[in-house]
């Protein structure tokens, strides 16, 4: 399909409309998530928020980057997403030269799914980080797929193949066909804490006694304990890496997704 991709820099009047799709896209606990800092992106780094437009002005997806140091080793990867986006800021706030783009989101308006725009979002970032002149795109993967299986550990979950060896989770295989390559898994990439009561309200469900809950949207169970009064879920991501120099942007309008 034709669309339109500006930035957030570009397009400040467009802020309401992603903040709204946000809001529809993510299950709503995720919404409570620990992730200070979240609101730089509208603020001090509005350059790197890719927004996709029809034809008449409309979000129909976007894709939340930020710029950051990483020196390549897996092993100093951040360890959630409020580790990268404090990263994000010290390294504007001391004038560091930003070395990578790390992805934090891509999402969809629901009306506009299956029709490319996933793999579309994920080549302008990777159009971005190449013209930045950047080592990497990393991305945080929250596998789309995962809430189907949510008592499958992670590690587990992310070594399921189909039969062309492609991953099975649709996400994954995206960024897979894309040149990306799995690093290691992020197993509190977010984590969310409420009350019994908040979390009544959140997921619609009732939770009468202590223990741990499949919750519609949730990867994993979520840790119920009454006598605490509270509720902790922790979700799990999946690093991945696209080294920039191996990668060929193409032509995201024509790019089918799969």
């Amino acid at each position: 399909m034709r669309y339109n991709i500006v930035t957030l820099q570009e397009k400040p009047e467009l802020a309401e409309q992603i903040l709204l799709l946000n809001r529809a896209a993510w299950p709503k606990f995720l919404l409570h998530a620990n992730t200070l800092h979240w609101n730089s992106l509208y603020t001090t780094f509005t350059e790197f928020q890719l927004v996709l437009c029809d034809l008449y002005g409309n979000v129909i997806a976007v894709g939340h980057t930020i710029p950051l140091v990483w020196d390549g080793n897996p092993a100093s990867l951040p360890m959630n997403f409020d580790d990268l986006l404090e990263r994000a800021i010290i390294c504007h706030q001391r004038g560091h030269n930003a070395t990578t783009l790390s992805a934090l989101g891509a999402v969809v308006a629901p009306s506009h799914r299956r029709q490319g725009l996933s793999g579309a979002i994920l080549r302008e970032m990777i159009k971005l980080a190449t013209q930045r002149r950047l080592n990497d795109l990393i991305a945080p993967v929250r596998p789309t797929m995962k809430d189907q299986y949510p008592l499958i550990p992670i590690e587990r979950y992310v070594e399921w193949k189909r039969p062309d060896g492609s991953p099975f989770d649709f996400w994954l295989r995206v960024h897979w066909r894309l040149g990306g390559v799995q690093l290691q898994v992020a197993p509190e990439a977010m984590r969310v804490q409420g009350s019994v009561a908040e979390w009544e309200e959140w997921t619609g469900m009732e939770f009468p006694e202590s223990g741990r809950y499949v919750v519609p949207g949730a990867l994993q169970p979520v840790s119920i304990d009454r006598d605490k009064d509270c509720g902790l879920y922790c979700d799990p991501n999946v690093w991945v890496r696209h080294p920039i120099s191996k990668i060929d942007t193409g032509n995201p309008n024509t790019q089918a997704e799969r």
